[in-house]
Formats: C-alpha cells, structure tokens, sequence
C-alpha cells in the first residue's frame, strides 16, 4: 500500500475503535433474550452473503437487524451484531481468504457505518419530528453511505481504481434495497409494537427473499459483463487481424504497430484523453495504414524515390482507410483519427488539408509518432536513424507539421514510451483508390529528378540544339559499338568486363555491380570502383534492397540509396560511402537473368537520360550474358564427369600444364599419383552397376576430403583417379597411397558389406621423373603397372602359403609337421 492508503487505513480503525470504547463505556442491555434472537437471525442472515460485480468484497442483508437494532436495541447491542457478522461475512466460507488487516478494517468501517446510522436515525427524529419512515429512510441512507464509501475508497487507493467509477458500479446499484430494507425494518417494529417481539422470528422467508433478489440480480449483472467483456475480445481480435493484414501488405515495418500503439496510447494518458477517446486511440494506432491494401505493391516496397503519379496512389490510403473502418461502426471515433492522421499543425497535410486543434488530437499523436517511428526503422529508401536523433527531427517540425504540446510531452517521455514498447477479409465495396488529391507536398523520400521539370529556355537556341544533336548521335554510336562487342564474346567475365569499360564513357558512375539471380539471391558476378570489396560480399534476397526489388518487380530504380543494400552483406563492418543508385533489371528470354547497377557519391546524382541509356543497352546486355551463362554452364559439364562431378580427364590435361607452367615459374615441384580401383571389374559382375556407382561416388567424396584444398582430384576412367598434390614431398608418398588405399576398402565394405577390392598406386614427380605432362603420365603409368604386379605377387603368395626351406625338401617332411 502507498502511503496515503496507509494513512486512510488507520484513521478508518482508529474511529472505529473509537466508537467501540464509547459503546462499552455508555451501553447496556435491556432485554436479554430479545437480544439473542436478534443476534442469532442476524447471524444466519450474515451467512446469506452475495459477491459485489468489480472488486473482491461481498454483502449480506444483515443490515435488516441493524437497522432494526437502532430502533430497538441500545447501541451496543446493535454494535455488537454487527461486528459478528462482519466477522462471520468474512471469514464463513471466503472465495480469498482475507488478512488479518483486511479483517480489522472491515470491523472498524462496520462500526463506524453504526454509529453514522444510529446518529442519523435520533437527529432525523428532532428535524421530521419523529416521523419514524423518515427516519429509517435517512438511517439507511446514512448507513450505505458509510459503509459503501469507506470500502470504495480503501479499494480505489489499494487498487489504484476510480472512485467515483467504482462506486457507482459496484455498490450504487444496492441503494434501492437499503431503503427496502428500511420499510420492512418499520413494518416489523410497528408489528413488534402490537404483537411483541417474537413476531420478528417470522422476518427469515423475508431475508432469504431479499437475499435471493441480490443474488439473481448480481448472476444477471456478471452474464451481462461477461458478454461485453467477449464482445470487447472479439472486437479487439478483429481490430488484430486487420493489422495483421496492414503488415502483410507493408512487410518492412515489422513492430511498427506495436510500437505506435504503445507510444500514442500513452500519450494520450498525459494529455489527459477520456477512457472513450483512449479506446479509439489504442484502434487507430493498429489500423491508422489499413488504406494501403489499396496501394499497389511495388509503390509500398520500393527502396527509391517515388514518382509523382506513384504518390498519388500512396496519398489516398487515409481515404480508403476511413472508408474500410466507416463499416465497423466502432463504438468510438476511430474513423476521424486515421482519415487525417496526415494532417499537418499548419495545414499543408492531407487529404483536407485541415490545421491546427480541427485536428482530432488522437490523429495529431498518431502523426507525431508515426513519424518518430518511421524515422527510427529501417525503411526501403533509407536506413534507421538513432532514436535521439530521431525526436530530434520531429521536434525540429513542432509548430509546423505536428502540434507544439503533443511534441513536447513525446520529447519528454520517448525513451519511457520506448522501454515499455520493447517490454510490450474486408466487404466488397467500393473503394476510392481513383481518386486524385489535390493536397499534399512531397513525400520523405522525394520525387524522381526530373520527373516534373519542365524544359526552361529559349526554344530556339541553335548552340544548345547543336550540342544535343551531337551528344545524342555520340551516344548512339558508343551503343552500337557496345552491342557489336557485347556479341561477339561467349566469356562472362570478358563480356562484364567489356559492358564496364564502355559504360563508362556513356554514363558517369563511381562504382558498378552486375548481380546475377542464384536460387533465391542476387549474387554479385563483376563488380567495379568504389567499394568494390563491400559489393563482393552482398548476398541480396530477391525484392530485399535496391537490386533486389528491382529484380523481383522488374522496373527500374533511379536515385536509390545504396546503404539499404548493406544489410545483406557477409561482413557486417563494412559500409559504402556512396550515396546514389541507378539499378535496371536485365531480361533474358524467360526470366530476369540479373540486375545492372551503378552507384554515384552525391545523392540524385542519375537524371532520367542517364536511366534511358541504361534501359536502350539492357536488352543486349541481357542477351549476352544469359548466352555467356549458358556457356559456362556447357563447358563446366564438358570438363566434369557426371557420376561423381570430379574433373574428368579433359580438365586433368589442361590442370596438369598449368600445374607445370606454375611449377616452372616457382622452382617448386608436384607430385602426381594415379589410383587405380582393383577387382572394380569383379564388382560390378557380382554387385551390380548400382552398386559400382555408389562406390565410385564416396570413394571420390573421400579422396577429395582426404586431399588439401590446393590438391586436385580428377577421375579419367572407370576406377581411376588422379590427384596432383603440390609440394608432397617424395618420402610421403608411400603414407599418402596408404591412405588412399584404405579409403577404398572403407568405400567398399559401407557398400558392399566386405573389402571385395583394393587399390593400386603410381606416382610421378616433378621434375625427377619427367619435365612435361607425357613424361609424368608414363612414368606414373610404369609405376602403377609395377604395383600392381607386386600386389598380384603378394596374392598368390599368401594362396599357396610359405616356401619350404632346403632341409624340409631334403627329408620329405614338411616342417609343420615335424
């Protein structure tokens, strides 16, 4: 508890306990027996207790006989039945079992509501001159007064729950029956008066009826919060999954929703916004954008700059939205809010171009810190700003695009908002999405250079006409010269290098990129100038940065900004200085076979002449490189075997002679060794062609995880390998064929289930045993014929046992056996 909880709390129990000592010292009782009858109805009653809607407290109809007691029991007594039902409404069956402080305060606030009801009932009788049903009337009423607003008021300091809120919902309701009670509380002491007391014994069917009304009328009141509670559920589920729709169209702001939310619906706290209009707040933070499902996708994601007639698409989406959420019928004023959350404190916003507080002020939160947000995330056309600085641009815009109080209560509790946000299908109706609005200036990102300049200057300016001419026909003949270089090349590396050379001449760049798609990337095939190291290392996923929305969406990106891209290298400590983007994509025959882009220093550095260039030599460019790819990929399949994708023994040849030009040059010598797969044959007879390809293909897997990286493995026929292992070193060689020889009886038994084969070795090294390839091979060739000679030796050694020494052939008697 806080302190002025504290403070309540114990000047609630010290009156109490003053009431208590006034009613022992002055009280009495007068008639024993009436008296506990009274106490045991009273009892019986406080076990008829009901839970209240809203809080954790309960009430029972003991205050019948106390209201009776102030009429006809002294003021202790009546004290004393309603401390023990207090006590037995308590502790009889608790859905929470209460403290000991809880306890006490209860029997103290019961003391006081008492006393206020006895003091009520004799000062009433002097002022409507002893007018007993308005005394009882003003005695009830006295009576819940003071009890209800004490128990209301220590649960809204404990609770931190309004008071005013909380007492008309939970206790208010209760009044009715107090004063019910007070008529039959006088009906019973006017029959007391004629009959006696006993006849209040009857009064138990009127308790349980007045309990039973409390009961049903509460089980009433809890199914009919119960049904508003589901329908806010559904309701705020719905408002959830139309986000998430605003987020699957608009996917690069990942937790801007949440984000905005929090921040607005906070704001809207300090700036002291009803519960209603926080409500609308809280929905329109989530649905504020739901009006781009109208924008097309490849305006929404673009990581350039848009053109004029694209952000007219983008400018309708607060119409639309309003128009998507004006069928809802929200039980509070979203649709107002994001219609003009683009409205700006000076009226240049839109779509109504409205200003100042005409502005609904959940929208001019909304615009604020929509903005901070935006600023603070990773958007398509530029990267994040740091958080400060981003509050320092939109505190710059105060009094100009947003309003000057709801700025300065963001600067003061941004970094607030922040810590709890990170702690934290439609009807087929007609949309405006044709409309054109005529207000708005131009975006964040700017409009395309030259989108809307119109041509300035005389019309007739001969020297201007003459050196466009002339720079018009110069470009058109360095684009032929291009075209007829660009055809006659089957090399990829030679055709970029070419395109390079020659771009350079006809548009001005500071660094070039020729991405190519791979699976799902872009990956960077010729790169060129300025951070050419940064370039190498991006890995672009198609529609992710400047080349890959470019590629996913086919149109051209003129004046992008490059760092969007460094989010898809390898090293994330590398950046690019460059500043402009000029990415056009490459069309071969089916598909976009790449992207060309060239990057600039300055920002809007690339006119629209220099995109037209671009677009007039992609088609070619395209062609080129989809035909160079194409031949790559024929000649890589010409110099590998298809089985196990080693070099075959074309790409050995031509290995070996640059191995020897290398060696040749380096005074460094090679070691070439052959491996031949003996009783491979044999195999293939008893196992089958299935199984000799498998052996093949982990015996290669293994000879080439066996070998460093700088070897080259080769297979040239059936069962045998080549490998040319520089720098091995004579006396190894033995421990290397070993090796190998082990990796095929392993290949063997994993297929075969037993070593069915083994492996024969001939070495050659360079230049011991020859100074070209021919003189290698043979004498690597001698080499492996030797071993396999030796081998079968050995074989039929081991077939017909040990030689007998001479003295065994001499006596005839073999020497095992002597």
């Amino acid at each position: 508890m806080n302190l002025g909880a504290k403070a309540y709390l114990s000047a609630v129990c010290l009156s109490g306990m003053t009431v208590c000592v006034y009613a022992v010292m002055h009280g009495a009782t007068t008639d024993p027996l009436r008296f506990g009858c009274y106490f045991v109805l009273a009892m019986l009653a406080a076990g008829l207790k009901v839970r209240l809607p809203g809080i954790t407290g309960t009430m029972s109809v003991i205050f019948l006989f106390l209201l009776l007691g102030v009429i006809e029991l002294s003021f202790l007594e009546t004290l004393m039945i309603g401390y023990c039902g207090t006590l037995i409404q308590c502790l009889w069956k608790p859905k929470v079992r209460p403290r000991a402080i809880q306890v006490i305060f209860s029997v103290a606030a019961m003391s006081n509501s008492v006393a206020a009801a006895y003091v009520s009932y004799f000062y009433a009788a002097q002022l409507f001159q002893h007018s007993v049903p308005l005394q009882l009337a003003v005695s009830a009423s006295a009576f819940f007064m003071a009890n209800t607003v004490q128990v209301t008021a220590v649960v809204s300091l404990t609770e931190g729950k309004p008071f005013r809120k909380l007492w008309l919902e939970s206790y208010f309701w209760s009044y009715p029956y107090f004063l019910a009670g007070a008529a039959i509380a006088g009906m019973l002491a006017a029959l007391n008066h004629w009959t006696g007391w006993q006849t209040t014994l009857l009064v138990l069917p009127v308790v349980y009826w007045i309990y039973r009304s409390y009961d049903l009328y509460l089980g009433k009141m809890a199914d009919e919060k119960r049904y508003v509670e589901e329908m806010a559920s559904l309701h705020l589920r719905t408002i959830e999954a139309l986000a998430l729709a605003i987020d699957a169209k608009d996917h690069t702001t990942h937790e801007h929703l949440r984000r905005v939310r929090v921040y607005a619906v906070e704001m809207g706290k300090l700036l002291g916004m009803p519960a209603k209009e926080l409500d609308a707040v809280r929905a329109a933070a989530l649905l504020h954008d739901i009006g781009k499902l109208a924008v097309p996708e490849n305006i929404i994601s673009k990581p350039g700059k848009l053109t004029p007639e694209e952000f007219e698409k983008v400018k309708i989406h607060p119409i639309v939205g309003a128009e998507i959420l004006q069928r809802v019928e929200f039980p509070y004023e979203v649709v107002p809010i994001v219609r003009h959350h683009h409205e700006k404190w000076n009226g240049s916003g839109y779509p109504d171009g409205i200003r100042g507080e005409n502005i609904p002020l959940g929208a001019r939160i909304i615009a604020a810190v929509d903005c901070l947000d935006a600023l603070a995330s990773d958007r398509q056309y530029r990267r994040a700003l740091p958080l400060a600085e981003a509050m320092s641009v939109v505190a710059a815009e105060a009094g100009e695009s947003f309003d000057p109080q709801v700025v300065r209560v963001l600067q003061e509790h941004f970094v607030e908002f922040e810590r709890m946000a990170q702690q934290e299908p439609l009807p087929d109706a007609y949309l405006s999405t044709d409309v054109k609005v005529e207000r708005g200036e131009a975006p964040a990102a700017g409009f395309e250079k030259g989108a809307t300049e119109a041509v300035s200057g005389a019309a007739g300016d001969s020297a201007d006409v003459l050196n466009a001419i002339a720079t018009a026909r110069s470009e058109a003949q360095m684009l032929l010269e291009l075209s007829l270089a660009l055809g006659k090349s089957v090399s990829l590396a030679e055709c970029l290098a070419m395109l390079a050379v020659r771009l350079k001449h006809l548009v001005a760049h500071d660094a070039i990129a020729v991405y190519l798609k791979s699976g799902g990337e872009l990956v960077p095939e010729y790169v060129g100038g300025e951070n050419g190291r940064f370039f190498s290392g991006l890995r672009i996923p198609a529609g992710q940065g400047v080349s890959g929305w470019v590629a996913e969406n086919r149109k051209a990106i003129l004046n992008g900004s490059p760092s969007v891209e460094s989010a898809h290298t390898n090293d994330a400590g590398q950046f690019s200085t460059l500043q402009s983007a000029l990415a056009i994509p490459l069309e071969g025959m089916n598909e976009v076979v790449g992207v060309l882009t060239i990057y600039r220093m300055e920002k809007d550095a690339f006119s629209k002449d220099d995109l037209r260039v671009l677009q007039a030599m992609a088609s070619k460019t395209a062609l080129c490189i989809e035909n160079a790819v194409k031949f790559r990929e024929g000649e890589s399949s010409a110099m590998a075997d298809p089985l196990t994708g080693l070099p075959n023994a074309r790409a050995l040849y031509l290995h070996l002679n640059k191995e020897l030009a290398r060696a040749e040059r380096s005074g460094t010598g090679f070691t070439f060794l052959i491996c031949d797969l003996d009783g491979f044959r044999a195999l293939l007879e008893q196992f089958g062609q299935r199984a000799g390809d498998e052996l093949l293909k982990r015996f290669a897997e293994a000879l080439t995880t066996a070998c460093r990286e700088y070897d080259y493995v080769a297979r040239v026929s059936g069962g045998q390998f080549v490998t040319v292992l520089p720098g091995l070193k004579p006396a190894a060689i033995r421990e290397k064929s070993e090796k190998f020889r082990l990796l095929a009886e392993s290949a063997a038994v994993a297929v075969c289930g037993k070593a069915v084969l083994s492996l024969s070795v001939g070495h050659a090294v360079y230049p011991e045993h020859g100074g070209d390839s021919e003189a290698l091979l043979q004498h690597a060739d001698r080499m492996l014929n030797t071993a396999k000679r030796q081998r079968l030796a050995n074989e039929l050694a081991e077939i017909s046992g040990p030689a007998p020494r001479s003295e065994d052939m001499r006596s005839g008697v073999p020497q095992a056996t002597r």
